[in-house]
């Protein structure tokens, strides 16, 4: 009951703390959980096909063979990001339900989901450059 009563004395810092935590949690599974090294020649690849796709602008064989190229990448990136998905996706929903219901007693009962989804984003930016997670 004391977490509860600390989210209403203080719903800002709270909210801001459980958005930190949870996205904390969440890129830790997804660097533990995903080939790190694949997923970033995946992303060079990429790069390296954008490059391709400028240089090729007026030849359009090419540049569909480059975006088939792209495309496959694009899928192979999804297919290693699935797995982290499955693993956080009940306990997220889960955590979201109980966050709603201790919010309602507090000042942000209508706007928390945007200090939490702030907080996620800014949060997601720095522990992934911090951790090196691609």
């Amino acid at each position: 009951m004391a977490i509860k009563e600390f989210i209403v004395s203080n719903p800002k810092a709270s909210i801001i703390g459980i958005s930190f935590l949870v996205t904390l949690v969440m890129t830790l599974v997804t660097k533990y959980f995903t080939n790190q090294n694949r997923m970033k020649e995946l992303k060079d690849m990429q790069k390296a096909c954008q490059i391709k796709l400028k240089d090729h602008k007026g030849n359009p064989e090419k540049m569909s063979e480059i975006n088939k190229e792209m495309m496959e990448c694009s899928m192979e990136m999804m297919k290693h990001s699935f797995k982290p998905m499955f693993i956080t996706f009940l306990p997220l929903i889960l955590m979201f339900w109980w966050l709603r219901g201790a919010m309602t007693a507090t000042v942000l009962a209508g706007n928390w989901i945007w200090y939490y989804i702030i907080a996620g984003i800014l949060s997601s930016i720095i522990l992934r450059k911090v951790l090196k997670v691609i």
